[in-house]
């Protein structure tokens, strides 16, 4: 089986980044993740999964949006490992 790494870029309700990021990091368990400012004080989230390639990441990215504050949720980058 083929892994696949796909980085999501999470918006979180505004002031509430970094609980977000806690429960990202506490429900779904991430490979890597970061907070980046990305203009006018609007900060996001970068979460990298590494799943086998049948799972699919329309799973973990509805588990995503499911978590308290989370916004919005897109994938940036998806490739084989």
């Amino acid at each position: 089986m083929a892994k696949v790494a796909v980085l999501f870029k999470i918006y979180a309700e505004e002031g509430k980044e970094a609980e977000v990021s806690k429960l990202i990091h506490e429900q779904l368990k991430p490979t890597a993740m970061q907070m980046e400012e990305v203009g006018y004080g609007i900060k996001i989230i970068k979460a990298m999964f590494v799943y086998e390639d049948e799972q699919g990441s329309s799973r973990i990215e509805d588990s995503l949006r499911k978590v308290s504050g989370v916004r919005e949720v897109e994938v940036a980058e998806e490739s084989l490992v």
